[in-house]
């Protein structure tokens, strides 16, 4: 009989997580750090970049393509720009830092950018560009797989040639952060990864395999002659998202140091990293900026809607409702991801929950 899902509370889930870092060797502080970010994206509904990382990320540690415990490292600073080498360090630690350390220069001077280049997989944007919202700030993020990670073809083309190379935005309300994430492919590559974990196809407009042939099969992406994402856009308009991925490529890898495709056969598949910060209060000023988005946002709430659409709906609103939900009842978790977490357990000798 098929194992069926398993549905554990956020705190539960959290300290299990924990705990396998832990027993891996790395420190309390930083396993916590890590686990609390990839339950996040539990709970907001994001099972791509939640706990079926861990065990990618496990496998890193074992190989020294991810390293415990590091400091990054300044190679260029300046009072409104930061430039660092992440040392294969954790991407969820090292985005937080990063949002942080930007955070203190944008205040005297309006704006700030920072880059990581070397740097562990970061998680959702949307956890980095709120965290600088919440701190009064808009904010604009982007990261690339370091030209080693390609699953995304150009359209027209058979072989991939980029990266999914999201973009996070978010804004400052009088309210909760108005917050967006995106792939500039039609899906990040882990939402392929969940339904191979899950045991389920893909919807149509996702895939091709190695043929240019439409599929929903996960396993297509990840075979020896794989298939690749759509572009945001899909087959008629492929050609915007891929435009959009394309220069976000090139301003995250040459900015930061880190490589845009093909990397060197040498290379890791380590993210780099591009954050803008802007303090509305050095611009129009922080009352106007407020005022507009509010004033915005009321104004799309309020579009006629369609016979049988409820509400209009914004950016974050699905994650938000997702994770009051789960918050209550707990984040369930598909039979394949839950079995690679308890192998995992069995073997660093953790007991799971």
């Amino acid at each position: 009989m098929a194992m069926k899902k398993v549905q554990y509370s956020s705190d539960k889930l959290t300290r299990f997580v924990t705990d396998l870092f832990r027993a891996a060797g790395v420190e309390e502080f930083e396993a916590a750090e890590v686990a609390a970010s990839l339950v996040e994206s539990n709970l907001r509904g994001h099972e791509s970049h939640g706990v079926l990382r861990v065990g990618d990320y496990l496998a890193a540690l074992r190989t020294g393509e991810l390293c415990r415990g590091v400091e990054w490292q300044v190679l260029t600073e300046t009072p409104a720009v930061l430039v660092a080498d992440g040392r294969r360090g954790f991407g969820q630690v090292l985005a937080r830092r990063l949002a942080l350390a930007l955070a203190e220069k944008c205040r005297p001077l309006g704006i700030a950018c920072g880059t990581l280049k070397n740097c562990g997989h970061v998680g959702r944007l949307a956890e980095w560009v709120e965290l600088a919202a919440r701190h009064g700030f808009a904010a604009m993020m982007s990261v690339n797989d370091n030209g080693v990670l390609k699953c995304v073809a150009p359209p027209g083309g058979l072989k991939a040639r980029i990266s999914t190379n999201p973009l996070g935005l978010a804004v400052p309300t009088s309210g909760e952060p108005l917050v967006l994430d995106l792939s500039t492919s039609v899906v990040a590559n882990g939402k392929v990864k969940a339904k191979q974990l899950a045991g389920e196809p893909c919807p149509s407009g996702w895939l091709q395999d190695s043929n240019g042939n439409p599929t929903t099969d996960p396993a297509s992406r990840f075979s020896e002659n794989p298939g690749t994402l759509l572009p945001l856009g899909g087959e008629a308009f492929g050609y915007k998202g891929f435009g959009l991925g394309l220069l976000l490529d090139v301003l995250v890898g040459g900015l930061s140091g880190g490589w845009c495709p093909p990397a060197d056969p040498s290379e890791k598949g380590t993210n780099n990293v591009l954050m803008v910060l802007w303090d509305a209060a050095r611009f129009a000023g922080t009352s106007h900026f407020l005022g507009e988005a509010d004033k915005l946002i009321d104004y799309v709430r309020s579009t006629p809607r369609k016979s049988g659409v409820d509400q209009i709906t914004l950016p974050g609103d699905r994650s938000a409702a997702i994770r009051r939900e789960r918050l209550t009842s707990g984040i369930p978790l598909d039979a394949g991801t839950w079995t690679m977490l308890c192998e995992a357990a069995k073997e660093l000798g953790v007991v799971p929950p």
